[in-house]
């Protein structure tokens, strides 16, 4: 077995206590969310629709989709730790307000910004920076989810140009987004070698978009096919080249990092509500706090949250010991794993200490169980991680294909 002490875990002197600057930054964050955002977040579940226009551009203004990203394109230039401590402030309102500094902190846009070209990142980090553009990541394909590398999406060279075809599915922001980082096969080699990505702006002729898809959550994030029928780009679109898939999966840790912070987000909320609920409503002449069976649930949700928060931030902080600056697979695979797996848990037990008014649309611990289990899913489902951690621990990774 793979000595694991050796792991960034032991870089880095362990700090539980956050700076003046971190605990400043996120009480401006919750101070922003909880006094705009949760009317927003409402409407924006019972119309699902997604963040509107003016309020990005707030997003931008008070510098929420910049924490991370480079001075020089209009960012903070401030840590990993600073950019997941603001999204879980948002994403306890609702995921689907979370949704764009998700993509901009950790997500897509950190592909641009790790492997873009300069002329790539000057047209478009600003603009996600300012809240004038949105960019969503385009990954998986009807036959290709987990077994990514079986993606059949190509991009071939025409001239000046890339020329792309194929379909993919599950794009988070399909049909609302401004641009796509598109994992796609650029040369005739098989499996991972052949793969790298291209960034396609909306708007291209032969790009289109499916029906927006009808999901269990996740309202306010719409989801669509995007076909691409000889769509073409500029080849100073391309991200990276065909046998460059093992090192987009390795800048994959932080957006690990950002998923688990949705989930988090997400649990943290309901406990917050439940606990709130608990000491307010009455029973046999007492709150039902008072009750046993309550506080075993309540202390149990207690310390799920706060260890999912924990691996999370340790993922966080032990990147700046990582020659790449980024979480490694093994403690953002833990992080995302055991978040994703306890939102389930917590919010499940947050409707059942609240009853009738959990299960009731009016007060959302129902719509956060509906989009709890969605983070299990989106990004490399629960069991993914686990392989991910059982490969970190041996020191290979394993044939999954039999």
């Amino acid at each position: 077995m793979r000595d694991l002490t050796n792991s960034a875990l032991y870089h880095v002197a362990m700090q539980f206590q956050l700076t003046d600057n971190q605990r400043e930054l996120q009480q401006a964050a919750r101070k922003f969310a909880r006094a705009e955002l949760p009317a927003l977040a409402r409407d924006m579940e019972t119309n699902d629709y997604p963040v509107p226009p003016d309020m990005l551009r707030t997003y931008g203004e008070l510098g929420f989709l910049g924490i991370n990203l480079p001075e020089e394109y209009g960012g903070l230039g401030l840590g990993h730790l600073e950019a997941l401590l603001v999204l879980e402030e948002f994403a306890q309102i609702s995921n689907a307000v979370a949704f764009p500094v998700f993509e901009a902190l950790t997500g897509p846009v950190r592909t641009i910004e790790r492997f873009g070209s300069d002329a790539m990142k000057a047209r478009v980090l600003p603009q996600v920076i300012k809240g004038e553009a949105i960019v969503a990541v385009s990954m998986s394909e009807p036959d290709a989810g987990t077994a990514l590398t079986d993606l059949a999406t190509t991009a071939r060279e025409e001239g000046d140009h890339l020329v792309l075809n194929g379909t993919k599915r599950w794009t988070s922001g399909g049909g609302h987004s401004d641009y796509y980082v598109t994992y796609c096969r650029l040369s005739d080699a098989p499996g991972a070698k052949g793969i790298g990505a291209v960034l396609v702006e909306k708007g291209r002729d032969g790009l289109s978009f499916g029906a927006r898809e009808q999901l269990m959550g996740f309202r306010g994030i719409p989801t669509a096919d995007i076909r691409f029928d000889d769509a073409r780009v500029p080849r100073e679109n391309l991200i990276i080249g065909a046998g460059g898939f093992g090192r987009l999966m390795s800048a994959f840790g932080l957006e690990r990092c950002g998923n688990a912070t949705q989930a988090l987000g997400c649990a943290a909320a309901a406990l917050e509500h439940a606990l709130e609920y608990t000491q307010e409503r009455e029973a046999f002449g007492k709150p039902i706090v008072d009750f046993q069976a309550v506080q075993l649930k309540l202390s149990e949700m207690a310390m799920k949250v706060d260890a999912a928060r924990l691996l999370i931030q340790r993922a966080a902080v032990n990147a700046d010991a990582q020659p790449d600056g980024l979480p490694t697979v093994y403690e953002s695979s833990l992080a995302k794993c055991y978040a994703n797996e306890i939102v389930r848990e917590v919010t499940a037990a947050g409707m059942q200490v609240m009853g009738g008014y959990g299960y009731h649309k009016e007060y959302g611990m129902e719509q956060r169980l509906r989009d709890a289990y969605a983070w299990g899913i989106a990004g490399g489902a629960i069991d993914v991680q686990k392989t991910n951690i059982a490969a970190a621990m041996v020191g290979r990774r394993f044939n999954q294909r039999g």
